[in-house]
């Protein structure tokens, strides 16, 4: 793990940032290098964020109810950049929803809930699949 770094973003309109903040700081205190993007990012500037940065993984932190949008655009934006970072989505994730996000290539779904174990758990297999 030494030396990883992860992306976490917000992306849409959702401007609930207190999770996201608290998995920034069980993923920093795993060991990893966390860049943390703010408040209202778009798929574009997550991607670029994430290629810039060399990020191993992103995570992205969805409250809104858009992310069956959002989500797959994000990793269609990094894929376009040629590159395939693994995308963990955490949040509010109807059951229903997550065969279509795994097939979108969302690599990880995190549902309420989730503790700093099955977080940290989650990130790493997703760097390592």
């Amino acid at each position: 793990m030494a030396g990883e770094r992860v992306l976490v973003a917000k992306v849409g309109l959702d401007g609930h940032d207190r999770g996201v903040k608290v998995v920034a700081r069980i993923l920093r205190d795993a060991g990893y290098e966390v860049i943390y993007t703010g408040l209202f990012q778009t798929p574009d500037t997550v991607a670029a964020a994430a290629v810039d940065e060399d990020v191993d993984a992103i995570g992205l932190s969805m409250l809104s109810g858009a992310h069956m949008t959002l989500a797959p655009l994000v990793v269609q934006k990094v894929r376009e950049r040629g590159v395939d970072i693994p995308v963990v989505v955490g949040g509010i994730v109807p059951d229903h929803d997550v065969d279509e996000l795994t097939a979108a290539g969302i690599a990880k779904i995190l549902t309420p809930g989730a503790s700093a174990a099955e977080v940290v758990e989650a990130i790493r297999s997703a760097i390592e699949d």
